[in-house]
Parts: C-alpha cells; sequence; structure tokens
C-alpha cells in the first residue's frame, strides 16, 4: 500500500509544478519525456550523495549503478542487469 501512497503523492507534486509552469497535462511528448529523464536522475541524487558523504568511489558507482538504471539495458549488452526487483531479467 505504501509504495501506491507515495506514487499519488508523487504525482500530485507533479501536477502542482505542472501547474505553476502552465503546462498542461498530459504533457507534450518532449516535455513529458524531458521530465522522466529528471525523475531518472533525480532518483540517483541521494545515493551519490551519500557516496560522496561516505568518501566511496563516485566514478565506478556512476558508470555501474546510475547507467543501469538511467539507461537500462543498452544495444550490445552481453549480460542482461540485474537488479533487487529482477533478478536475471532484461
Amino acid at each position: 500500500m505504501k509504495p501506491y501512497l507515495l506514487s499519488i503523492a508523487a504525482g500530485l507534486l507533479v501536477g502542482v509544478v505542472y501547474s505553476l509552469l502552465g503546462v498542461r497535462s498530459p504533457a507534450p511528448p518532449m516535455i513529458a519525456l524531458i521530465g522522466l529523464l529528471g525523475i531518472l536522475l533525480g532518483e540517483q541524487i541521494v545515493p551519490l550523495a551519500k557516496k560522496i558523504w561516505a568518501h566511496e568511489e563516485v566514478a565506478r558507482f556512476v558508470q555501474t549503478d546510475c547507467r543501469k538504471h538511467v539507461l537500462g539495458r543498452l544495444p550490445g549488452d552481453k549480460f542482461p542487469c540485474r537488479t533487487a526487483d529482477h533478478k536475471g531479467e532484461a
């Protein structure tokens, strides 16, 4: 139930931001895609900040975990991406 409540809260927040920016929903395709990219990149800010704060290797994190999350499986990848939710699925 918690993921659904968080999802609706995030949707409400985005709706408020769209209203403040004067963008109608559903957004035009380019605006929507840029927004989705912002969401994907924004999800990486907290883990990245934790790595920096803990003085851990940031470059490796960006090249592995961030890349897999933001870009997904790219053409030419020999192995499927493995995540905590979907082990072994592409």
